[in-house]
């Protein structure tokens, strides 16, 4: 028997919550690059200030973005509650919501003893008041001796946030592009190379340290491994939803057959870059405008990643 189908772009997640999901991701996984490179690495003590602060301004920006745009205002309060990730398992968004409070907390603590030890933060007086209380040196000493902990706290929070921006958006069975194994991994991939870059755009526009030389050298580096890992996986997902239900083959010919995702995010969002930093592993670099243009591009295309996969899920049901 014959079954018409009938198709439908979802309008529901649109460039809102690929915001957050951009902003999640390379917050969680700035802070967890950023405290993995101080502990194993030494870096200078800036780098690991603006990278922690950065991520928790990141993630801050983010949730205001999903909370702001939850129909039911009061629902915000359920997912605030730690046991509302043990009442319902699969309710990503809350376990995504203690991922992300964790990490701002840890990360805040991580770089509180770096922050005391600075001159800036001692010239804005709201800062120093705030710092110079006994309760704050108190718990900046407490982090110092345990500082190591605290720091794998945030990292094991950090890869939790990254990992759950894919899961999030897997869970939802009614859309092929977003139902498959790939987008996990995908996601991750992409929140950690995103992260690479932005740290490295730190690195060499407003952070101007020799000592962080041969750690600029293994963030490009990683950064290359992360784009090809990146493209392999888009490349099984090509596959993926080649072979898929009517919803994933629809997905695929929105996605394939569009100049901003094919030119846009996999061109100039990840092959361009990819050959930029390739050339700088392989030669080094005379001047830093090929690494900068690099980091905005693979920056860029973090979040056109995230944009085309909402506006590309697409229902499929028979009439």
């Amino acid at each position: 028997m014959e079954v018409n189908m009938t198709y439908a772009t979802q309008d529901i997640w649109t460039w809102w919550l690929a915001i957050y999901l951009y902003f999640g991701g390379l917050g969680a996984a700035t802070l967890a690059v950023t405290f993995l490179t101080d502990m194993y690495l030494k870096p200078s003590r800036d780098l690991v200030i603006w990278g922690a602060g950065a991520g928790v301004v990141l993630l801050a920006l983010g949730s205001l973005m999903l909370f702001g745009h939850l129909l039911d205002k009061v629902a915000v309060l359920t997912i605030l509650n730690p046991m509302a990730m043990f009442n319902q398992s699969t309710a990503w968004i809350a376990w995504g919501t203690q991922f992300i409070i964790w990490m701002m907390v840890w990360g805040v603590l991580y770089a509180l003893p770096y922050v005391r030890e600075t001159e800036f933060p001692k010239k804005v007086p709201v800062i120093k008041d705030l710092i110079d209380r006994p309760f704050v040196i108190g718990i900046s000493k407490l982090v110092n001796r345990f500082h190591r902990q605290v720091g794998w706290l945030a990292v094991v929070n950090g890869v939790g946030v990254a990992v759950y921006t894919g899961l999030l958006l897997q869970s939802f069975p009614a859309v092929a592009l977003w139902h498959n194994p790939a987008v996990p991994l995908l996601f991750t991939v992409s929140a950690f190379s995103t992260a690479m870059a932005f740290l490295l755009l730190l690195m060499y526009t407003l952070l101007h340290e020799q000592a962080d030389e041969s750690i600029r050298v293994l963030y490009e580096r990683i950064d290359l491994v992360l784009i090809a890992g990146e493209l392999v996986v888009l490349f099984s997902l090509y596959m993926y939803l080649k072979n898929g239900s009517e919803s994933a083959v629809r997905s695929l010919e929105l996605l394939w057959n569009d100049y901003g995702w094919m030119v846009g995010f996999i061109g100039f969002g990840l092959i361009v870059p990819f050959f930029l930093e390739l050339k700088g592993v392989m030669k080094g670099w005379s001047t830093r405008v090929p690494i900068i243009t690099a980091s905005v591009l693979v920056l860029a295309g973090g979040y056109m990643l995230r944009h085309y996969f909402m506006y590309a899920g697409v229902y499929a049901y028979p009439w």
